[in-house]
C-alpha cells in the first residue's frame, strides 16, 4: 500500500487522460491513475479513428480542426512514424436519403457532389441502383490511434508523470484543500487538482466524489473485419450512407473494417459485440456493395459516451480543483490534441488562445442546476 501527494491527479489513462496528463505534467508532479492493467484497454484501444472535420456538433468540429497541425506535424520524438495518412470519404445516398445528402453538401464546402457513376468508379463494388446521389469528402485522414496514445503517455512520462495501472478509484473525498482518491488496491493519492477523464465511467467518478452526475450515457458501437476479395480495397475511401446506418473502410490494405454505426445504450464495462449487430452490418454492406461475406475474421465493440446535448465536458466542474474531461462521443481521438491543450489552459487559468471560443461550448457547468 502507498499513500502519496501530488500536484495533480488524472483518473483514466485512455486517450483523454493521456492527453490531459501530457499537457498538465510540465511544471507539476502528476499521477495518472488507470483502473486496468494497461492504459487504453477500452474505447481508445478499440477505435479505428479518422480525422473528419465536418462531423459532430460545433465543439467537436472546432476541436478537430484545432488538432490538425499537431496530428500532421507532431513534436519531434512524439512518434516513430507519421500519425496520419490521407484518406477520402464517399457518402452515398439511397433514394430516401437524397434530401439529407443535398443538405450536407449545401452546408459543407468540403463535400463535392458526384454522380453515382463516378462513385462507382471510385468504389467499383458499388451496386448499380443503390445510390441515387453521392458526395466525396477529400480532406480526411486515417489516424494511427496507438501511436497517438503512446505519444501522449511518452510526453507525460518525460515531464515526470507517474502512470499507475491497477488503480481503480474506490472512494473520492475532498479534505483540507486536497482531493483524496483511495483505490481498490488499497492505495491512497491526494492532490489539489483532480481531472476526471474516466471515459464511460465519468459519471461514476462524479458520484463517487459527491458531485452531480452530468447525464453521461455510454453507447456500444460494433465493428468487424471481413475479406472483400476479389476487390482490391487499399485505395478505397471510407464509404457509407449519409444517414449513418453503416460504413466501411480499408484495413491493413487487403481487408475492410465494417460497422453498422450502432449506438446501443450500455453500462460502463468491457463492451462485447452483439451477433444481431454483426448480422445487420453485413446485410447493410451487401445491399450496397457487391461483396460476399464468407466469414467474419474479427469482431469487437467499444463504448462511445455522450452527454445529453452530445457536446463534450472539458473544464471546471463547479467544485474547487475538480475538472471534467468526459463525453467525447465518437470524436475523442481526432480532437485529443486540442482537448488536452484546452484543459491545461483552464486548469492553469491561462489564456487558451484560439481555443477560447470553444470553452463555453464544453463548459461542464452548463449541466448544473441554475440557482433560484
Amino acid at each position: 500500500m502507498q499513500s502519496e501527494t501530488f500536484d495533480a491527479l488524472v483518473i483514466g489513462a485512455g486517450m483523454a487522460g493521456a492527453s490531459a496528463a501530457a499537457h498538465l505534467a510540465p511544471g507539476r508532479r502528476l499521477a495518472l491513475l488507470e483502473a486496468e492493467d494497461r492504459p487504453g484497454l477500452h474505447s481508445t484501444g478499440r477505435s479505428a479513428a479518422l480525422w473528419e472535420p465536418n462531423w459532430g456538433h460545433a465543439d467537436s468540429r472546432a476541436l478537430t480542426r484545432a488538432s490538425f497541425s499537431f496530428l500532421t506535424a507532431p513534436p519531434a520524438g512524439f512518434a516513430e512514424t507519421p500519425l496520419t495518412t490521407p484518406r477520402r470519404a464517399l457518402h452515398l445516398a439511397p433514394p430516401d436519403q437524397v434530401a439529407e445528402l443535398e443538405a450536407a453538401i449545401a452546408a459543407t464546402p468540403d463535400f463535392q457532389a458526384i454522380s453515382p457513376e463516378e462513385a462507382r468508379r471510385i468504389v467499383p463494388a458499388l451496386r448499380p441502383g443503390y445510390a441515387a446521389a453521392a458526395a466525396l469528402e477529400s480532406v480526411v485522414l486515417d489516424i494511427d490511434v496507438a501511436s497517438l496514445h503512446q505519444g501522449f503517455l511518452r510526453m507525460a512520462r518525460a515531464a515526470g508523470a507517474a502512470i499507475l495501472p491497477h488503480q481503480r478509484a474506490a472512494r473520492i473525498a475532498r479534505r483540507a484543500g486536497l482531493w483524496h482518491v483511495e483505490t481498490e488496491a488499497g492505495d491512497s493519492f491526494a492532490a489539489p487538482i483532480l481531472v476526471n477523464a474516466a471515459g464511460a465511467w465519468g459519471d461514476a467518478v462524479n458520484a463517487m466524489a459527491g458531485l452531480p452526475r452530468l447525464g453521461l450515457q455510454p453507447k456500444r458501437r460494433t465493428a468487424l473485419i471481413i475479406d472483400p476479395a476479389p476487390w482490391p480495397v487499399a485505395d478505397w475511401p471510407l464509404v457509407g450512407d449519409i444517414g449513418a446506418t453503416w460504413y466501411a473502410r480499408p484495413e491493413a490494405a487487403t481487408r475492410l473494417m465494417l460497422s453498422p454505426a450502432d449506438e446501443t445504450d450500455s453500462d460502463p464495462g468491457d463492451a462485447q459485440p452483439d451477433e444481431l449487430d454483426i448480422a445487420i452490418a453485413v446485410d447493410r454492406l451487401t445491399q450496397a456493395l457487391d461483396i460476399t461475406v464468407r466469414r467474419v475474421e474479427h469482431r469487437w465493440a467499444g463504448l462511445r459516451s455522450f452527454l445529453p446535448d452530445r457536446s463534450m465536458a472539458i473544464g471546471p466542474s463547479g467544485a474547487p480543483g475538480f475538472f471534467q474531461m468526459i463525453g467525447q462521443g465518437g470524436y475523442g481521438i481526432q480532437t485529443a490534441p486540442a482537448q488536452g491543450r484546452l484543459l491545461a489552459a483552464l486548469v492553469n487559468d491561462a489564456d487558451p488562445g484560439a481555443l477560447a471560443a470553444i470553452a463555453p461550448l464544453v463548459d461542464p457547468r452548463r449541466f448544473l442546476p441554475v440557482p433560484a
